[in-house]
């Protein structure tokens, strides 16, 4: 299936889901409260028309030159954010009434229909009060240059001479999506750079449009600075957009790709190994490559310090099995909009922070250093992670 098939039938699948739960949200914010005109009708009438504001700010970003979510695309994008905190509101109190009405029963007591009204209203006036108030800090947090993150990180069999090495590492910035303009890639390369990398790593995700798009936007990589250069390895989105279109732009930028492969870095006895991978979505666009740990670490000795740079964090326990030190991951955007981050652990078993794989194996989860879909961060941060390794 094509790229343009499989983004239709995303964007079908996208209008199913949204009609769906917008008409939960109808039924509890103008049926069970009752409003009156004409605020039924405006409410309703915006409740049709936001499910189908975001596929269509999604199929005009896809069409349109860089930048649309930014502008007039921004708006149901935020909307999205905010939808996702009403459902997990409305379906919490939606628990509670429930077990209210059931305790009622029990004990032979009608709610009347008075008392109902009044607790559908104060729910769903609570809610949108709260709601705001979160969305608007989440948009907040979400507009705020990257933190650094400082992890130092035991490796038993690195090489003395290689104690302090520093990764800097970058994840998930969606050039060209919701997050990250040329003026603020400049800055978050400026960021990199004061950091003094030995190294820097991108492990996925780095652009959400084409290369016709949004080459320009992405023109400040080329400043990216460390004394063993910038590795990358590619990210569901890659393929989303055209990977085999950006491969030789990432090049160009200076970026070096690690597609199932490894390399050696430093010299001689002062060295580790660098394995990167293919990510799995390569296997859903007919790549060439997928994802193979196999034979990216092919021939190496299991002896040597290796740090795996892999996008999806659950490749870890495999990780540990091919003596791998230290994995270094994104894809999860730490939850991104909590408590969404319940939903993102059903399928990464990873979603932050640093982990405990085996007794030799450590994985770094990045929050990622942009955003996807919604502008927005509520429990989470931009992050750019500063990892220095450590001899034992």
């Amino acid at each position: 299936m094509s790229r343009a098939a499989q983004f239709a039938l995303f964007l079908t699948f996208a209008v199913v889901v949204l009609t769906a739960v917008h008409t939960y949200l109808w039924f509890r914010l103008v049926r069970d409260t009752q409003i009156a005109p004409p605020w039924r009708l405006i409410v309703t009438i915006g409740l049709v028309i936001l499910p189908l504001s975001v596929p269509a700010a999604m199929g005009l970003d896809h069409a349109l030159p860089s930048g649309f979510l930014r502008s007039a695309g921004v708006v149901p994008f935020v909307w999205l954010g905010a939808m996702v905190l009403l459902v997990f509101w409305f379906g919490a109190t939606d628990l509670l009434r429930l077990a209210h009405l059931a305790g009622a029963k029990l004990v032979g007591l009608a709610l009347a229909p008075e008392r109902r009204l009044l607790i559908a209203r104060a729910t769903a006036l609570v809610g949108i009060v709260l709601v705001a108030a979160l969305t608007a800090k989440a948009a907040w947090n979400a507009a705020r240059e990257p933190v650094v993150t400082a992890i130092e990180i035991r490796v038993a069999s690195l090489p003395r001479a290689l104690d302090g090495f520093v990764i800097v590492q970058l994840s998930d910035l969606h050039l060209g999506g919701s997050r990250g303009d040329r003026e603020w890639l400049e800055r978050t390369v400026a960021q990199v750079n004061a950091l003094t990398p030995d190294l820097i790593a991108v492990t996925g995700d780095l652009v959400d449009a084409s290369p016709s798009h949004i080459l320009a936007e992405v023109a400040p990589l080329a400043g990216l600075r460390a004394r063993h250069g910038a590795y990358f390895v590619t990210g569901n989105h890659e393929h989303y957009t055209g990977l085999d279109e950006w491969l030789p732009a990432f090049r160009r930028l200076g970026l070096r790709v690690l597609r199932n492969e490894r390399v050696v870095i430093g010299d001689g006895a002062a060295s580790f190994d660098l394995v990167g991978v293919d990510d799995p979505a390569a296997h859903g666009f007919g790549g060439a490559q997928v994802q193979d740990l196999a034979k990216a670490t092919a021939g190496r000795d299991p002896e040597r310090a290796a740090v795996l740079l892999a996008h999806q964090p659950k490749i870890a326990r495999e990780a540990a099995g091919f003596g791998i030190d230290l994995v270094l991951s994104g894809h999860t955007h730490g939850g991104q909009i909590w408590p969404f981050s319940a939903l993102v652990r059903l399928q990464q078993p990873y979603l932050r922070g640093l982990y405990e794989i085996s007794a030799r194996t450590r994985l770094y989860v990045t929050d990622g250093t942009g955003t996807w879909g919604p502008p927005l961060r509520l429990g989470t941060r931009n992050e750019i992670a500063r990892v220095v390794l450590r001899a034992r």
